[in-house]
């Protein structure tokens, strides 16, 4: 719960200990993501098939996980 203070002070430009460690925790937990899907994505392009369905089907995971880093950067 936010005090009177604490108000005060992010009004003014100053962010609480908790709001800091929140704000970090939130950059980490969207940098592991963006890792993760960075991950996802070189897996899909090293793989090399000539099945057209299973193609398709590595084409629309592409393109949800560069949708997914779009919404991250």
């Amino acid at each position: 719960m936010a005090t009177a203070s604490d108000q005060v002070g992010s009004r003014a430009g100053y962010v609480s200990e908790e709001q800091r460690r929140l704000a970090e925790a939130e950059r980490g937990q969207r940098e592991r993501k963006k890792q993760s899907l960075d991950l996802q994505r070189e897996s899909i392009l090293s793989q090399r098939t000539s099945n057209p369905g299973r193609r398709a089907a590595l084409e629309a995971a592409l393109k949800e996980i560069e949708a997914q880093l779009a919404t991250l950067n």
